[in-house]
């Protein structure tokens, strides 16, 4: 059995797989991603394990979740301030560090990707949102989520109650904002794991699961409003 037959058996993709253009993605992210990556991605498309813990898709519906947005090399510039600076402890050298992921608390997913030319040798990172912890699996991303929904590993940065309920995947939803004058264009979907993760970075209080305070999608919509 597959990581993936495992993860499938475990935690239900709800929809059916999808098609993705990887040529389109290489050329976009350089090397990679890992094959056990786009079976994954097209197996699940963009969503959430657990209410918590969103790998970034090529199809993600905001530049926060995408593979191919800008959000890659935005962690990867604010670890090598970081590391340059020696403000923060950086486990591994941020050149050979690929965000792919997130968690509603602000941990970031990494692939170390050393060598650059074997991504499916690539291991995975996880780094500590509001701290220095670091912490490595030496194995797929794929392997990772089913040592983490099995409870065979605890990431010492992942909320201890996270598998409380049993494990779940829930597809990306948009999430309703307030609405613009009838002449302009609809805003975009935004994911409700996007805002979790933009409200912790930026000092707001949001509840890991369950509904999003009005306070903090006002200050939100205040935020990215055009």
């Amino acid at each position: 059995m597959t990581d993936l037959d495992a993860l499938i058996r475990l935690c239900p993709p709800p929809n059916p797989p999808m098609t993705i253009d990887w040529s389109e993605v290489e050329a976009d992210v350089g090397s990679g991603p890992p094959d056990d990556y786009k079976a994954l991605a097209e197996r699940y498309g963009p969503g959430t394990f657990c209410d918590y813990l969103t790998l970034y898709h090529p199809h993600g519906p905001t530049e926060y979740v995408n593979l191919t947005g800008p959000m890659p090399e935005r962690v990867r510039a604010r670890l090598r301030t970081d590391y340059d600076r020696g403000t923060h402890p950086v486990a591994h050298d941020p050149d050979h560090l690929f965000a792919c992921g997130v968690t509603s608390n602000g941990e970031y997913l990494f692939w170390i990707t050393e060598p650059a030319s074997e991504p499916d040798s690539w291991q995975v990172a996880v780094n500590e949102a509001r701290g220095p912890l670091w912490y490595a699996h030496h194995g797929t991303i794929t392997n990772f989520l089913v040592s983490v929904l099995t409870g065979q590993i605890q990431v010492p940065q992942f909320p201890v109650g996270l598998l409380q309920s049993p494990p779940v995947f829930t597809p990306s939803h948009p999430v309703l904002i307030k609405p613009e004058p009838d002449d302009a264009p609809p805003p975009p979907p935004v994911d409700a794991a996007v805002i979790r993760t933009w409200a912790r970075e930026h000092g707001h209080p949001v509840p890991t699961r369950g509904r999003i305070p009005p306070n903090t999608l006002k200050v939100w919509e205040t935020a990215h409003r055009h």
